[in-house]
């Protein structure tokens, strides 16, 4: 037997899925009560921890902005339209060693890192 929680997990990939590109967590749920009507923001913010814990989504941490939940989970960088506030892939290889590169004075040790432009896309231009 399909547990519940498989069942809107399943839900919840999906509408990532089929959404326009990297839908907001706000964006899933509203997509997902149009033909669920009783599920919880709860339980699509629960469902999409789940997945991007289990490398099944991307989550794209947005300054000043909320998150946003990629499909292509392979690593890559992204661009934020500053007028509109959409976020698309950015179209160039990702550079595994760029922490290799890092100097600094501070004392940090570099486990990980994501970047994301800012531009301005074609429809706001």
């Amino acid at each position: 037997m399909v547990s519940r929680n498989t069942v809107q997990r399943r839900i919840v990939l999906n509408a990532v899925r089929s959404l326009p590109i990297h839908p907001t967590a706000e964006e899933i749920y509203s997509h997902v009560a149009e033909e669920h009507p009783n599920i919880s923001k709860g339980t699509i913010y629960r469902n999409l921890n789940l997945l991007a814990d289990q490398g099944e989504v991307l989550r794209v941490r947005i300054p000043d902005g909320a998150d946003r939940y990629d499909y292509k989970t392979e690593r890559h960088y992204h661009v934020r339209c500053i007028r509109c506030g959409r976020v698309f892939d950015v179209d160039m290889p990702c550079r595994e060693d760029i922490l290799e590169g890092i100097t600094d004075s501070h004392g940090f040790i570099f486990t990980d890192f994501d970047i994301v432009f800012t531009g301005v896309c074609p429809d706001c231009q």
